[in-house]
């Protein structure tokens, strides 16, 4: 891992990238609860820093600590950037850190695809037999369920299923009160907060 205060060529992305307006903590759950002007303010920011960054400095960018993890994968799936999955659901399933794992989560929803499906089960397949851990297991499978919604497949219900993986995670020791269908629908806001951006990326690219 990276360091930004001992890394000159990382800190100067965090300036660049992740810290003006304190963008790396209104990524997420704030994002989608802003409304007016200051929304559509925040959305033509991220959108010109998912234009101006180039792939390698996103590279670097997912090296260093979750504030540039948290915020490079929001501004590779703002730019559509797909050739970053494989490195997203790496980042997932290492889950090196906290905070980040969400925004992974949502990026893998928004991309959309069966490859994308395919990085969720992979995470909690490893994940959700850990009941001693509580990292992203509920928001992963917000996500997934999010993608058999878009996809029309059914990769959750074995999760789901009576005595699956789900349950016994949730059963514990210890034991969670968490709700994988509320966890669908925040990730579905956070999603179409994602497409709005996306889809004004298109429009700025269009017109250079």
């Amino acid at each position: 891992m990276r360091h930004a205060n001992t890394d000159p060529e990382l800190m100067e992305l965090v300036r660049r990238f992740v810290t003006p307006g304190r963008r790396y903590l209104r990524l997420g759950g704030s994002a989608h609860r802003l409304s007016g002007p200051e929304r559509v303010a925040f959305m033509k920011e991220l959108v010109q820093a998912a234009s101006e960054i180039t792939p390698t400095e996103l590279g670097i960018l997912f090296e260093g600590g979750w504030r540039e993890r948290k915020t490079a994968s929001w501004l590779v799936v703002v730019a559509g950037r797909t050739e970053f999955r494989s490195r997203i659901g790496e980042l997932l399933l290492a889950s090196g850190g906290p905070y980040a794992g969400a925004a992974y989560c949502v990026t893998l929803a928004t991309f959309g695809d069966n490859a994308d499906a395919d990085l969720l089960c992979r995470y909690l397949d490893h994940y959700l037999p850990r009941t001693d851990l509580h990292y992203d297991q509920g928001f992963a499978l917000g996500a997934l369920l999010h993608l058999d919604a878009v996809l029309g497949t059914k990769r959750a219900s074995r999760y789901l299923a009576p005595g699956g993986l789900w349950h016994q995670w949730t059963e514990g020791p210890p034991r969670r009160d968490w709700d994988p269908y509320g966890s669908q629908q925040v990730v579905e806001q956070l999603c179409s907060f994602a497409r709005e951006c996306t889809a004004l990326f298109a429009v700025l690219e269009t017109g250079r």
